[in-house]
């Protein structure tokens, strides 16, 4: 098995990654489960383990954080098969990590690791089965050209009782009145997250805003206000996060560092300033950090003006939807589709001729014909491959033929 398992934000997905990996272990194999950080593998290991333990299944963490000689305990029990379930981050794919029978790998966050790193992953076991889960919907036509070599799922509902999040648009001028609507909601024990503008892709400008605004808010708040970002230990980063789970601050200042996978189910607010710097899913994925109890949640979307065409119908997007598919979409409908063979991710459409939103039905049997023409035909020797190798030089990919040949 080789799929990619597509769930908006709060579908589900860990649920069913779960029962995955215990159909693994009920066969005598082991599985593991790869989270592309520390909070969040410990997060799911938090998550699973009254599961784990209530089937008695024996499960295991690492990742950098384990050293020395309770590294060592952990990486004997995973060889030696004690271990069933081990749960981790790039960590499971050290070469000093030998699984006694790896059955499945499971791959969270699919965006945040590069082909080479699930790869290595799965090449732990003989032939072992890779479930690859993202929180980020992509859409149909990319999954058909970027994950072609994938079968796919869709978990494309909510578990019953969730409100959809209140997503209101608020320009920076108003802000002061917003933090003291913000105070009587936390007076009556709502929790926030507020998360700090991208500043040119720079940590340290990041940082700088985030440390800014924490100040600003403690001003107010006093002692009620904690603060995470990318350049913490990682500790420091579990000490806070945990702070704000348990209540002990209302406010919780970060960086982006919060997007994947962080889960409160207390936190009911979101605020995002200068929302208009963000791209679409990244607005999506923070947005889905709130909403996911019985209670009514916001989302505050700060900007500053003037918004130029594509920043407003990206907030506008916001604002009408929550369906993570139509989001992505529109995203990419906004972006372009990026470079899928390359590493340029937005911006530019690969396509000589296609437009994805327009040709999605061509795509479709474009992708099937080659799968066969590749099946039948790897080094296109026939008529038809002969064909297809001149229509790869006019369109300058006669070197697609070898890195095919390369896998």
């Amino acid at each position: 098995m080789l799929r990619l398992l597509q769930g908006d934000v709060g579908s589900g997905k860990t649920v069913v990654a779960t029962l995955a990996m215990l159909n693994a272990i009920e066969c005598g194999a082991q599985a593991a489960m790869m989270a592309p950080t520390e909070i969040l593998a410990r997060q799911h290991a938090e998550g699973l383990k009254p599961w784990l333990e209530a089937a008695g299944v024996t499960y295991a963490v690492l990742t950098g954080r384990n050293k020395d000689k309770e590294r060592e305990e952990i990486i004997a029990r995973i060889a030696d098969g004690a271990t069933r379930i081990i749960i981790g981050t790039h960590a499971l794919f050290q070469e000093d990590v030998q699984f006694h029978d790896l059955g499945l790998s499971v791959v969270d966050e699919q965006h945040r690791f590069g082909v080479h790193q699930r790869l290595m992953l799965a090449a732990k076991g003989k032939g072992s089965d890779v479930l690859v889960m993202t929180a980020t919907p992509i859409p149909r036509t990319l999954t058909l050209t970027a994950y072609g070599d994938m079968d796919g799922s869709r978990l494309d509902e909510k578990p019953p009782g969730r409100k959809p999040v209140d997503t209101r648009l608020i320009s920076i001028g108003h802000l002061e009145q917003m933090a003291d609507g913000l105070a009587r909601q936390i007076k009556e024990g709502a929790r926030t997250y507020w998360v700090c503008p991208l500043v040119e892709e720079s940590e340290a400008l990041d940082l700088a805003a985030a440390q800014e605004r924490y100040e600003i808010l403690q001003a107010q708040f006093g002692n009620r206000v904690g603060l995470v970002h990318g350049r913490m230990k990682p500790r420091e980063k579990d000490e806070v996060m945990g702070k704000f789970a348990s209540g002990e601050i209302d406010i919780l200042v970060a960086t982006t560092v919060i997007e994947v996978g962080v889960n409160v189910p207390e936190a009911t607010i979101m605020v995002i300033e200068h929302a208009e710097r963000f791209g679409l899913a990244q607005l999506h994925q923070l947005r889905g950090r709130v909403g996911r109890s019985g209670d009514k949640s916001y989302c505050f979307l700060i900007y500053s003006g003037p918004l130029g065409k594509t920043a407003k119908e990206r907030l506008m997007t916001m604002r009408n939807t929550e369906d993570g598919f139509l989001i992505a979409e529109m995203d990419l409908k906004l972006r372009g589709a990026g470079d899928i063979l390359g590493t340029k991710q937005s911006g530019e459409m690969t396509f000589r001729l296609a437009e994805l939103s327009a040709h999605e039905e061509l795509l479709e049997a474009a992708r099937d014909d080659a799968r066969l023409i590749i099946e039948k035909d790897p080094d296109l020797r026939t008529e038809r491959g002969q064909a297809l190798r001149t229509l790869l030089y006019l369109f300058e990919r006669d070197q697609a033929i070898q890195n095919l040949r390369s896998g």
